[in-house]
């Protein structure tokens, strides 16, 4: 198993890991010509120091993903932070540890960059993810809120 940074050749995996879950089970893999914005938004995540979208590769099969974005703050003495978004496994795949194994690296990708707080957030509606990252050491702390744009 590599964990490894996202090459443009491995969107439509992760797209399709995206897509893999009973909460957006209704979207479609989008392919290139279908969704510039999907393409821009890979391209752009691509390009920014700041931002990373990380594979789990078996062997040419990639299982799992997730997007880290390092965030400077004033905030907590001037704590740099780590956000961790659209973390999947798939399906066949939880349970084996790859999860744990994965969310282990992408915290060492934090502490590399200096960050002081790892956080994410999680639908309320995924009871499993949330005893997964309370396993991890992770504490809901914090009541998160959206506004859609």
């Amino acid at each position: 198993m590599k964990f490894r940074t996202a090459a443009r050749a491995d969107v439509p995996a992760v797209l399709a890991l995206l897509a893999d879950d009973e909460i957006s089970r209704s979207r479609e893999t989008v392919t290139e010509e279908a969704d510039a914005a999907t393409w821009s938004a890979f391209d752009e995540i691509d390009a920014d120091p700041n931002n990373e979208l990380l594979v789990a590769d078996d062997a040419g099969e990639i299982v799992a993903t997730c997007q880290l974005t390092f965030i400077p703050g004033l905030s907590r003495g001037g704590a740099r932070r780590m956000t961790i978004e659209a973390v999947r496994v798939r399906t066949d795949r939880r349970g084996s540890g790859l999860g744990s194994d994965f969310m282990g690296f992408a915290l060492d990708r934090a502490r590399e960059r200096g960050c002081r707080v790892a956080q994410l957030t999680t639908d309320k509606r995924r009871g499993d993810a949330h005893r997964f990252y309370e396993r991890l050491g992770f504490v809901a702390s914090h009541e998160g809120m959206k506004l859609a744009l």
